[in-house]
């Protein structure tokens, strides 16, 4: 099964174009189970749902939490998937076997002042304070996730439309758009600042670190930490709080959910909802507020 895993780790790398993250928990949710497999002397081929159940159990005696085992078996199930797609397998019994229940948490976003705050930020006197203020930019107007942000190549953007070209999950193209704030600071970036990075080299990435080197995921979110400590807010902000931001402002101006849903790049519909949760919670504070008759 080993062998196996590597050639779906590199399906998954090469083929799909997963990032690097979704790369890394496959392959650590495909190690938990290929090691429960061997303690047990279970064929990975020939498993039972009975096999599986006790599998399950497993996880739940060692207190994962229902969001840990739930990604797990997806992890698995798209693992057996492979298997049959390539032949390995005639038929994938984890097709049988349902996610266990999740509580979906409340995505956490900015609000109004909180917002104004970080960008009334105008310390933009050197090419790393202008390419940090491209990545805020970018990440609330378009709502990206900070593996696509990364990856933005120079030749994806087309400033004519205010448009980017993208990959998402699974190598699904789409085209996400940006407004007039993002493009004023995009123009100053690649006229000056990131000519000063790059230093005469030369890269296809719009995002250029020290030495010219593409910007990691990990040092999008120090440059999120920084900006955040300049304002003073308290709270903790991760590329996604601004992506979930991007998504509730749209849906509480009144945007269709599916657009949302095509902007965010989601499969399912289900994934966008969890958004309707916030605007209806704001509808119903709006109501209790203003209702003269409670």
């Amino acid at each position: 099964m080993e062998k196996e895993i590597k050639q779906f780790i590199n399906y998954l790398t090469y083929e799909r174009n997963y990032s690097e993250n979704t790369i890394i928990n496959y392959n650590q949710e495909l190690k938990k189970y290929l090691n429960y497999l061997k303690e047990k002397k279970i064929n990975y081929q020939i498993i039972t749902k009975d096999e599986i159940r006790s599998y399950l159990k497993y996880l739940d005696d060692l207190k994962f939490k229902n969001s840990s085992i739930s990604r797990n078996v997806s992890a698995i199930r798209t693992f057996y998937n492979y298997l049959v797609q390539k032949e390995k397998l005639t038929s994938n019994i984890w097709n049988n076997i349902k996610n266990p229940k999740v509580k979906r948490k409340i995505p956490n976003f900015l609000t109004t002042l909180e917002l104004e705050a970080i960008f009334e930020n105008r310390d933009l006197e050197t090419p790393y304070e202008i390419r940090n203020r491209l990545i805020l930019e970018l990440l609330f107007a378009t709502g990206l996730r900070v593996s696509e942000l990364i990856n933005i190549k120079i030749n994806d953007i087309t400033q004519s439309e205010r448009s980017i070209r993208t990959l998402g999950k699974g190598a699904k193209e789409r085209i996400v758009y940006y407004g007039e704030y993002a493009e004023e600071i995009l123009e100053v970036y690649l006229n000056t600042s990131r000519k000063e990075l790059l230093e005469q080299r030369k890269s296809e990435y719009l995002l250029v670190g020290k030495n010219s080197i593409q910007l990691t995921r990990n040092r999008i979110g120090e440059i999120l930490e920084e900006e955040v400590k300049k304002i003073g807010l308290k709270h903790h902000i991760s590329p996604h709080t601004l992506r979930h931001t991007f998504a509730t402002s749209l849906l509480n101006s009144g945007a269709d959910i599916r657009s949302v849903q095509e902007l965010l790049g989601h499969e399912n519909l289900s994934t966008t909802q969890i958004y309707t949760h916030i605007t209806n919670e704001q509808l119903r504070k709006s109501y209790r507020d203003n209702m003269p008759r409670k």
